[in-house]
């Protein structure tokens, strides 16, 4: 597993209720969710070689 590394992060609120809501929604925490976004983006901007659908699922 990689290792993984603490961020803090300012979002808007409108954002992070959002986040929260679809998290739930996938039962995922909100930490899990977040991490699913930003790779799914890196990967659709070309700036992540892994393809997300193939990364195993963290459901912390």
């Amino acid at each position: 597993m990689a290792k993984k590394k603490s961020f803090p992060l300012r979002v808007n609120e409108d954002i992070l209720s959002a986040v929260q809501q679809w998290a739930a929604d996938d039962l995922r925490s909100v930490n899990a969710q977040m991490e699913f976004l930003l790779r799914e983006a890196l990967w659709r901007s070309g700036r992540l070689k892994k393809n997300p659908a193939k990364a195993p699922a963290n459901k912390d």
